[in-house]
């Protein structure tokens, strides 16, 4: 039996998110089966450069949008209010 890794479970979770909404690195922890492990979503995220998972649509707990490993916040804001996620 192929065990499921940590990090391909998180991706599969982001990947997940439609264009247009967020969740939050607890959230995305939470729905992995990892409640808890919102520091650890981050570390996949921040070593994430796989296209198909969209990880600008993770954001932190308290509304900040938080770093993006492809450009900066800057970039993350830009693509979130191009799906709309935010004004």
């Amino acid at each position: 039996m192929k065990k499921i890794l940590f990090a391909d479970q998180v991706r599969a979770v982001v990947r997940s998110i439609p264009k247009g909404q967020m969740m939050t690195y607890g959230a995305v922890a939470k729905v992995a089966g990892y409640p808890g492990a919102a520091r650890a979503v981050g570390v996949v995220m921040k070593n994430n450069y796989d296209k198909t998972v969209p990880c600008h649509r993770v954001i932190r707990a308290d509304g900040k949008l938080g770093e993006y490993n492809r450009g900066g916040s800057n970039t993350k804001r830009k693509l979130l209010k191009a799906e709309g996620a935010i004004l």
